[in-house]
């Protein structure tokens, strides 16, 4: 898989962890034992016919509308799963790892996770996670914050 070969180079410190199978970003964070607000999920969106990686909380969806205006785009829509498939050809579908720059996808981090010390994300694998430091991250993605998405209340 792209990333770990990825996170190898760099040098980072990062800890892979199996678990029973995940399919969404919530399973995962229950699964690994760890709060909704750390697990990062990546969100295809096609803006003005370009894709972007939107990267939010598990426990977050994403607001088109604000995401929309923040991007200064006329268009923004969820990417269809085929496109996804084949962008992400190194990984199960729904367990993209949140590396835009690994994909050629600008990548932009909802405000929510800035402050965060560690983020734990899929490994492109619905039974590996990646934990790493939100610092390494950044430094590695160099995404571009905006405030895009809203908490869901169970």
């Amino acid at each position: 898989m792209r990333v770990i070969k990825f996170l190898d180079k760099s040098g980072v410190k990062y800890e892979v962890t199996k678990h029973e199978p995940a399919f969404t970003a919530q399973q995962m964070a229950a699964v690994e034992h760890e709060p909704g607000q750390y697990v990062a999920k990546p969100v295809i969106v096609k803006a003005d016919g370009k894709y972007v990686m939107c990267v939010l909380p598990a426990c977050y969806k994403i607001d088109l509308r604000a995401l929309k205006s923040q991007l200064g785009a006329k268009s923004v829509k969820l990417a269809e799963e085929k496109d996804i498939e084949k962008i992400f050809d190194d990984c199960e579908l729904g367990a993209e790892p949140p590396f835009g720059n690994l994909y050629d996808l600008p990548t932009v981090i909802d405000k929510t996770l800035e402050k965060d010390d560690h983020i734990t994300f899929q490994a492109g694998s619905h039974e590996k996670a990646i934990r790493m430091s939100m610092d390494d991250y950044r430094k590695l993605v160099a995404p571009k914050v905006l405030e895009f998405s809203y908490h869901v209340t169970s």
